[in-house]
Order: C-alpha cells, then sequence, then structure tokens
C-alpha cells in the first residue's frame, strides 16, 4: 500500500540540499513527485509531495528528521485530499509600487469572493527607468462555481486604484 506525504525543509542555502533529500526518499523507495523549492533570503526552502511504500513511512521521518545534524530542518505531513475542487482557476497578475499591505488587500478580496488560494509569488525589483522598487505578484486560485466575477472584478479595482496597482485578472478553464 502506497502512502503520500508533503516534505517541507528549510536550510541556508548552499549546494546539495535536494540532492541531499531526494537521495534519503530514494532510499527509503520514495517517489518524490512535485515540488515547490525556493531560495529567499539567504535560504533555501521547499515543499514536495513524495509517495512512498506506507511502510517505509516511518523510517523515512526519522532519516528526515536526522537532517537537523546537517542544520536542514525538515517536517512532514499526510498529504491532503486532492479531489478537485469545481470551479475555474483565476489568475492574477499585479505590478505596482511597493508598500506594505499589497497582499493583505488582495488576499482579503480573494478570501471574500470565497476563492481559495493555490500559489502565490511575489518579489521587488527595480523599475528599469527610475529604480523605484515595484512589487510584481502573481496568484493563482480556485474559483467556486457561484463566483461572482463583476463584484471581484469591482473589489479589485478598488484596491489597484487605492494603492496604485495594476491587477490583470485571467481565467484559466
Amino acid at each position: 500500500m502506497q502512502k503520500a506525504i508533503v516534505v517541507s525543509f528549510i536550510a541556508d542555502d548552499r549546494p546539495g540540499i535536494v540532492k541531499r533529500l531526494a537521495a534519503i526518499v530514494a532510499e527509503h523507495g520514495g517517489n518524490w513527485e512535485d515540488a515547490r523549492l525556493s531560495q529567499l533570503g539567504g535560504k533555501f526552502a521547499g515543499l514536495a509531495l513524495v509517495n512512498l511504500p506506507a511502510a517505509a513511512e516511518g523510517a523515512l521521518r526519522e532519516a528526515l528528521d536526522g537532517l537537523a545534524g546537517e542544520a536542514i530542518d525538515c517536517s512532514v505531513a499526510d498529504a491532503g485530499d486532492t479531489a478537485a475542487q469545481e470551479g475555474a482557476v483565476i489568475t492574477l497578475a499585479l505590478v505596482g509600487p511597493d508598500r506594505p499591505g499589497i497582499i493583505h488587500e488582495v488576499t482579503r478580496a480573494l478570501h471574500g469572493a470565497g476563492l481559495n488560494l493555490r500559489r502565490l509569488e511575489s518579489a521587488v525589483r527595480s523599475a528599469p527607468m527610475s529604480a523605484e522598487p515595484l512589487f510584481h505578484a502573481t496568484l493563482e486560485a480556485q474559483a467556486p462555481a457561484s463566483l461572482d466575477r463583476a463584484t471581484l472584478e469591482q473589489e479589485l479595482d478598488r484596491i489597484a486604484e487605492a494603492m496604485s496597482l495594476e491587477i490583470d485578472l485571467l481565467q484559466q478553464d
């Protein structure tokens, strides 16, 4: 019988972290199926979906706990239900002057419309001509079948105007 788990980790950034984790997963008969990994603020962190024989789970957890001695902090959680939700996937792309509260306002609007955030990536980059710090973000959310898109668009327009942002709302099916 197979078991799906999610392995999360964080360590000071250095070469070989993923190689080390992947080797431990492979040693325990696991299959590294999906991952989100990133370097951020001098750290390297990630989440990996691993499928492995249920009988090997305890030994894998123990081996991952042992990575603390190598300054890799790992935790393991049972994977959740992967049943698809109904409704479209909505993607937002936004850019504007960097300031506190952008993610708070946008995610508040998404939550208020009943959307479930699936992915968020953000970065601050210098504007080409002025070198002004510009905030860039891409958010992906699962929309309920009952989504009132017009109301969501109005709320996002209000946020864009108040925070001098450009927010593009896209729909994927």
